[in-house]
């Protein structure tokens, strides 16, 4: 029997991620910069819940609770907002708009992954982040999460949650980053 490593996202719309493109260029090139490992484009989402290694006999049932999950949940508004840290490790831009909604939806999320018989790491607060770099060692973040201070993106609408792969890097070439692909999704409040 296969697994498949698998997390519920928010996926944003490319015009905010356009945005944020803007705003993380330049931060590239301050200083120490290279030795951070940045998060590709492609990963640029707000997971809401990270299922790990999922055999895929339990993907039907997943995909009908997570529709329940979706259909339970009105869309609402959300932006990418300002930038921040977990202490010396992780840089994250945030998120603005209905963020109690957004975080029902990943309690919704959890939920439906654990009837379905996945075994979830324990629950904690959720913290609307999107990762932009990591760092193997503690370091300086805050140039950057200053640079990223006055950072607002454009309101959008949150209309649907993705069940998205993740296929960890194989070739072991330097940088591979993991590629992620969409294996699912629901409206929300349908």
């Amino acid at each position: 029997m296969s697994s498949l490593r698998l997390f519920v996202a928010v996926l944003p719309p490319d015009h905010a991620l356009q945005e944020l493109r803007r705003a993380v260029t330049p931060l590239r090139a301050l200083p120490g910069a290279g030795r951070l490992r940045w998060t590709g484009e492609p990963g640029w989402h707000f997971t809401l819940a990270f299922l790990g290694a999922v055999d895929e006999e339990v993907l039907p049932e997943l995909r009908v609770r997570l529709a329940r999950a979706a259909g339970r949940t009105e869309p609402f508004p959300l932006r990418l907002h300002r930038g921040g840290r977990f202490g010396g490790r992780v840089l994250w831009i945030g998120a603005a708009g209905e963020l109690d909604t957004l975080r029902l939806l990943a309690e919704r999320a959890d939920a439906a992954a654990r009837r379905s018989g996945i075994a979830m790491d324990e629950h904690r607060h959720y913290s609307a982040h999107l990762t932009l770099a990591r760092s193997r060692t503690e370091t300086d973040l805050r140039p950057y999460v200053t640079a990223l201070e006055g950072f607002e993106g454009t309101s959008w609408e949150v209309g649907e949650v993705a069940l998205v792969r993740s296929n960890l890097p194989v070739t072991g070439v330097a940088g591979e980053r993991p590629r992620y692909e969409v294996i699912g999704s629901w409206s929300l409040g349908h």
